[in-house]
């Protein structure tokens, strides 16, 4: 598969041969929804508490007479039905870790990849260096290549300058290629990637199945 490639004015300046085994497989949503739902899972702390009424302090006493007072039986005030009182199948801290397997990982990442580039949903860069900081240059770069709803700028190393240029725009996020998620494919409609940036990203997931050294993040992907 061949994919354009642009400058930062939005004028085509050639061609990049990419790998079908990350921008040509089919989508397979059940396997990008599991990762989906694995990697959200696995940001959850798990430290929610309450307190059952063996925890909360008082209700030693019986507030009332079991007879004779015209009111409800109760035996504390720390009852379940009493302002204070205990939680009834309150959350507890627990751990919300889900495993999956690495392959089903890495079928993820490339039906999303795949289905960007299917899509006409991203662009590649011939380079994206900035001399300064600044939020005007980003936002006509983005402007140039036609960008107008969310997008995940990759490069192949953190760039401080492209962060802080698109910091303060709307529905831009920048990343590193290693640290690519299933959720910044998900969460972003358009994807905007150097050609150095899509060369990191298919040395880390366009490798053919059963090839051993597999490394870079997306083990959590």
């Amino acid at each position: 598969m061949q994919l354009p490639i642009y400058d930062t004015k939005g004028n085509a300046v050639g061609a990049l041969e990419v790998s079908d085994l990350l921008f040509g497989v089919p989508m397979r949503t059940s396997v990008v929804h599991q990762a989906l739902v694995r990697q959200l899972a696995n940001a959850r702390q798990g430290t929610s508490n309450t307190k059952t009424r063996a925890m909360v302090s008082g209700g030693g006493i019986k507030p009332r007479p079991q007879k004779h007072s015209g009111k409800s039986r109760q035996g504390s005030i720390r009852s379940p039905q009493w302002r204070h009182g205990g939680v009834v199948f309150g959350p507890h801290p627990r751990s919300y870790h889900q495993r999956m397997p690495k392959k089903m990982r890495r079928l993820a990442i490339r039906c999303l990849f795949s289905d960007k580039a299917q899509g006409d949903r991203i662009t590649i860069l011939q380079t994206l260096d900035l001399a300064a900081p600044k939020t005007s240059d980003m936002k006509d770069i983005l402007q140039a290549l036609n960008v107008s709803t969310s997008v995940l700028v990759v490069t192949p190393q953190k760039n401080d300058n492209v962060v802080l240029s698109a910091r303060n725009l709307q529905r831009v996020k920048t990343l590193p290629a290693g640290d690519i998620s299933v959720g910044d494919l998900v969460n972003h409609d358009r994807l905007v990637m150097t050609v150095d940036a899509v060369r990191i990203a298919e040395s880390l997931w366009a490798k053919a199945p059963g090839k051993s050294g597999d490394a870079g993040s997306e083990g959590e992907a």
